[in-house]
């Protein structure tokens, strides 16, 4: 009996309302499960109240873990830079303010270096500059339970290869 050691990785990112996010990882094949959070901010433990506020500086984030054998760092980035317009400074959608800005957070050299070269692909294809963060990963503080699968628990698809659209209501 051969037993498979499954190795897997962090990725850390936002892009806006946290729900939505959340939502199109969870349908992707690889990504093994998916936490929203805070990240990117000055204040320990913060409030979902004090987040919104914009005094904290965090981001609203989703932190998976993923099998690097099914899914790659690099796609998943570009699933990320294909929802959001990486070119709108602390703003997507109708979500605006320094909580809603967009980041790629990396755990690893490796991904900061693959962050970098997606990031340079992208930009070829828009006249405006990218403004999206590409950080260090630092620490990621767990919102809320409501906010965790909010959009699945109120009863859009969560499954594997999912197409159907993303609705995202507060």
């Amino acid at each position: 009996l051969k037993v498979k050691i499954m190795r897997l990785d962090t990725a850390t990112f936002a892009g806006g309302c946290f729900w939505s996010i959340e939502l199109m990882f969870q349908r992707e094949p690889g990504v093994i499960s998916t936490v929203v959070g805070y990240t990117d901010g000055h204040t320990a433990n913060p409030t979902y109240q004090q987040v919104c506020s914009g005094s904290t500086g965090h981001a609203e984030a989703v932190q998976m873990e993923f099998d690097p054998e099914i899914v790659s760092y690099c796609r998943l980035m570009k699933i990320l830079l294909d929802k959001i317009d990486p070119t709108s400074l602390n703003r997507q959608g109708n979500d605006c303010g320094t909580q809603y800005r967009s980041g790629i957070y990396f755990h690893s050299n490796e991904q900061k270096m693959l962050a970098n070269e997606i990031i340079a692909e992208y930009q070829l294809k828009y006249e405006r500059p990218i403004v999206i963060d590409v950080k260090q990963a630092s620490e990621f503080y767990k919102a809320e339970e409501y906010h965790q699968k909010y959009l699945m628990k109120g009863g859009q698809c969560a499954r594997k290869g999912s197409t159907n659209p993303i609705r995202c209501y507060g």
